[in-house]
């Protein structure tokens, strides 16, 4: 069961502010939102499945001690990945003739969801867990993540307070990773904490650089 609690709480995190997410959002407007959580259901139990049996294989061969560490790392980019955010650009939104409300949810989540940050972290996460509570657990944990998000929404009519929930998000994918990096790092070599550490300054500058949207607005607002 612990696997299942772990991999709902991370995937639940990870889904906060990400692109899938504002596509909930958005088709929640346009269609029922029960019909949009039961869309994005069975989306994510078919890419997690695969997903899961990926890093499942993975970590059946691969050394324990190798795994820990690299999943440590691996979260430490998803922190940095969560509080960069991401956007929902107009070349990004699946252009398709399906009328039917829950299979148009449904194709667009699948696609959406491949190679997503969710999707990698599910991966991650059954590298060290087994299979069946880290796939339940990963496709519960994005929908109450959806849910959650499509209500506030909903009730409020405003957007989730964004960059409390990244930066909230992010400390505990900080947390995750330092720790299971400690846990797998004990007996590696100082050579690996040295690139691992110089990864991490890359990706802290890979991921929270300033976008061309925000460099835009800055100079919009410099302009005015």
């Amino acid at each position: 069961m612990q696997a299942f609690w772990l991999s709902m709480v991370m995937i639940f995190l990870a889904e906060l502010g990400d692109k899938t997410q504002l596509v909930a959002l958005t088709l929640a407007t346009r269609y029922n939102a029960r019909i949009v959580l039961w869309g994005i259901f069975w989306a994510t139990f078919g890419v997690h499945i695969a997903s899961t049996a990926i890093g499942w294989v993975m970590g059946g061969i691969l050394p324990t001690d190798w795994i820990k560490f690299f999943a440590g790392l691996a979260f430490i980019a998803f922190g940095f990945w969560t509080l960069r955010g991401d956007s929902l650009d107009d070349d990004e939104e699946v252009k398709t003739k399906i009328t039917s409300p829950f299979w148009l949810v449904f194709v667009t989540f699948f696609l959406a969801e491949l190679g997503d940050k969710t999707m990698l972290s599910t991966v991650t996460l059954a590298t060290t867990h087994a299979f069946i509570p880290v796939w339940f657990g990963s496709t519960l944990g994005m929908v109450l993540s959806d849910g959650l998000a499509i209500w506030i929404g909903t009730m409020l009519g405003t957007r989730l307070p964004e960059k409390t929930v990244k930066l909230g998000a992010s400390v505990i994918f900080f947390a995750f990773g330092v720790f299971s990096m400690i846990q797998g790092g004990l007996h590696l070599p100082s050579w690996v904490w040295l690139i691992a550490a110089v990864t991490c300054i890359a990706l802290g500058i890979f991921f929270l650089r300033p976008t061309q949207e925000k460099a835009e607005s800055t100079e919009e607002r410099m302009a005015s």
